[in-house]
């Protein structure tokens, strides 16, 4: 009888790079003449070290757009407002990658005060927006701001590419770890496809919505995107060779080696990855809720 082996995780390139230890993330950082990062105030397992609020906007312009505002904590706001202040601009809109409330949250009040509008890629927010898609171009003057459309995280998830080649990732693509793939509002084969586009843009510099910004090469950080999705596949199919098992077992023993306080949304992930593959004929999932492999 052959033994078949557990298959070997897929090297991370960023281990070797000279990025910000958890939690030494500066509160302000100017990544570009024209790109301002804000950490929110709001650490945790999924957010990492905060929510990363982008300034966008060139000197002397006296414009600026903000991307990703995040939550709605006073702390932040005032250091977003420092941060509009010292580029002597007034905020001509709001932006958002996608939906949920740790990049969304402050998005429809600050905009009330600031008197601009929200762009976002989506309708569930509770107020009316100017709804963002794929090939639109976000006003700025001598900044050119491109939306890609990049579902999979989730279904409306967007990122904004610069002229520069720089992409605001929000969470497609982290400075730490992998994203989530939020099933069943998010889509695997979509985020595969939307790791494939990235990737194909051929991006100089991600800054993404959580983690610091990876600079030295977006492309292997992509590549590796990838193929630690097909090493988790194969993890799967590893696990159900030895019997049905049910959503909880197989994240118990897929994940033994992440804080469990991230097993919701590994969960969340690898539902996505079930679907697919039931999708596809090759899992199915009995009236008990166990998968089995289809042989």
């Amino acid at each position: 009888m052959t033994t078949v082996r557990p298959p070997v995780a897929p090297p991370d390139p960023r281990r070797s790079w000279d990025l910000p230890t958890f939690g030494a993330m500066p509160a302000a950082e100017r990544l570009a003449p024209d790109l301002l990062r804000v950490l929110a105030p709001n650490p945790s397992p999924m957010t990492l070290d905060g929510t990363n609020t982008y300034v966008l906007g060139a000197a002397g312009t006296g414009e600026v757009v903000i991307v990703a505002p995040g939550p709605d904590d006073p702390a932040h706001r005032q250091r977003v407002d420092d941060a509009v202040a010292g580029s002597d601009a007034e905020v001509r809109a709001i932006a958002l990658t996608h939906h949920h409330p740790d990049h969304a949250e402050a998005a429809a009040g600050w905009a009330a005060d600031l008197g601009c509008p929200v762009l976002a890629p989506t309708a569930h927010l509770a107020v009316d927006v100017p709804v963002i898609v794929d090939g639109d171009r976000v006003a700025l003057r001598d900044v050119e701001v491109t939306v890609i459309a990049t579902p999979g995280h989730t279904r409306d998830h967007v990122a904004f590419r610069l002229g520069s080649g720089a992409v605001l990732t929000g969470d497609h693509v982290l400075g730490r770890g992998t994203s989530v793939v939020a099933h069943p509002d998010g889509d695997l084969q979509a985020y595969l496809d939307s790791l494939q586009r990235l990737y194909d843009l051929g991006p100089a510099a991600l800054h993404p919505g959580h983690g610091p910004s990876l600079t030295e090469d977006p492309g292997a950080v992509l590549r590796y995107y990838a193929e630690h999705r097909r090493y988790r596949e194969l993890q799967l199919r590893h696990a159900l060779r030895d019997g049905p098992a049910g959503l909880e077992e197989l994240v118990a023993r897929l994940y033994a080696d992440v804080d469990r306080r991230v097993w919701p949304a590994a969960a969340a992930s690898l539902s996505a990855l079930l679907a697919l593959l039931r999708a596809q004929g090759e899992v199915h999932r009995d009236a008990g809720g166990r998968y089995h492999l289809v042989v």
